[in-house]
């Protein structure tokens, strides 16, 4: 959430911000909204002191003054009651429209509508070429025995998918690299929920704007979460950490779901955009200091790359454009990896940082040096995602007789085997 009293001083570069965004909210409406509550706030507190001071003045008075005073009285009560109504009725048509209130973005963002207009950073790797035709992962993952999408559709309908032997093994030794590698970094393991209160989804915002994307559980108010980001967010909510205990760094392994509202049509073939999947997250809390998180940015964006770096797998940065960020959303990098299937890189990974915009949603606070109370800064980023990283990992180490050659760093955690090959 925005501090309102910024958007008070500039409503002009939150209206540019919602924008650039794609974010629909009216700033207008909000700050209209905010004066009469404010207005009302104000002159209910004073009905209160002149209610409190002629109750006072009762007690000492006595005749006609005293019937007078009564009378007042009364009408200040009718007063207090009536101011308390006006204020309950705009504080919740303040907060819906705070809640979409979008965060500008970094000065360096670059302006664009979608992900086609994200800016190439730089390009790590080398690129396989060939000398035999290639297989694409589900073609590969059929003939391995590894893979059974129309086995997991039918369970549980399009976008699912069944990984077995060989394919399960390899997306769980990439998902314990990924730990195994943040822990040796200082990184805090902790096993989350992934069915939280919808106050929680509200704090990390992901609710209201992008509420269409999320599996609800209506009857009890939960809803599963796309990303561990959420609950490890979320677990400092309400709180004041003491500042010499920043940064907090942790990382989290879970299953995220996610209904890919509006994506139909769109990249349905394979294990590219699945409705659930595993993924290690990161998250960093720290002081309220913009070089400090621009320094965690960096931090939590090296730590993808080097996973990806183990696996020997090329991808390329990319920053992205103002419309294809979030709602809270400063800046975003994203890692997309090469897929000779699409023969184009694809998202694999994406950094932000939202300085205190979660904070503020959720009240996760500290205690200066100087005991001041400030809200922190919030960063995350995935380490790594499964099975969509699959795709370049089966398809850029496959061999000309059909098997699949396990990448040095994953043996260790599938027993030592090195290929993947048919079974028989």
């Amino acid at each position: 959430m925005i501090d309102i009293k910024l958007i008070r001083e500039n409503p002009d570069r939150y209206i540019r911000a919602a924008r650039d965004k794609n974010v629909q909210v009216d700033i207008p409406a909000l700050l209209e909204v905010d004066r009469q509550l404010l207005q009302a706030r104000q002159e209910l507190q004073e009905a209160r002191t002149q209610q409190n001071a002629a109750g006072k003045d009762i007690a000492r008075l006595e005749g006609q003054a005293k019937a007078d005073a009564i009378a007042a009285m009364k009408d200040l009560k009718i007063r207090v009651k009536e101011l308390g109504e006006q204020v309950e009725r705009f504080e919740p048509e303040f907060t819906a429209l705070m809640l979409r209130v979008a965060q500008p973005p970094a000065d360096d963002v670059p302006l664009g509508h979608d992900d086609t207009e994200n800016v190439e950073v730089r390009t790590e790797g080398r690129i396989r070429r060939f000398d035999f035709e290639p297989k694409d992962h589900v073609q590969l993952g059929d003939d391995l025995d590894i893979i059974d999408i129309p086995a997991g559709v039918k369970l549980a309908g399009s976008r699912n998918f069944i990984l077995k032997g060989a394919g399960a093994c390899l997306h769980q030794a990439i998902l314990r690299l990924a730990v195994d590698r943040m822990i040796a970094k200082g990184y805090r393991l902790m096993t989350v929920p992934v069915l939280v209160n919808e106050n929680v989804m509200e704090g990390t915002g992901y609710f209201p704007v992008g509420r269409d994307q999320a599996y609800l559980c209506e009857r009890d108010g939960m809803s599963l979460v796309g990303t561990a980001e959420v609950s490890l967010t979320a677990y400092r909510g309400g709180q004041i950490l003491d500042e010499a205990a920043l940064p907090e760094k942790t990382i989290a392994l879970s299953t995220c779901f996610r209904r890919e509202a509006g994506a139909a049509g769109k990249d349905t073939y394979g294990l590219y955009r699945v409705h659930y999947f595993d993924k290690v997250e990161q998250v960093i809390v720290c002081r309220n200091d913009d070089e400090v998180s621009l320094a965690f940015h960096r931090e939590i964006l090296a730590n993808a790359e080097d996973v990806l770096q183990a696996l020997e797998l090329p991808y390329r940065v990319v920053n992205v454009c103002t419309g294809d960020l979030g709602q809270g959303q400063i800046q975003k990098f994203d890692i997309e990896t090469w897929m000779p299937s699409r023969q184009s890189y694809g998202e694999t990974h994406s950094a932000s940082r939202f300085g205190e915009f979660q904070a503020r949603r959720l009240n996760i606070r500290y205690r200066d040096a100087e005991g001041t109370v400030r809200f922190c800064h919030t960063l995350n980023n995935t380490v790594i995602a499964s099975p969509r990283v699959l795709i370049p990992v089966m398809e850029l180490n496959q061999n000309a007789d059909g098997t699949i050659t396990v990448p040095k760093a994953l043996r260790p955690y599938m027993g030592g085997l090195e290929v993947i090959a048919p079974k028989g």
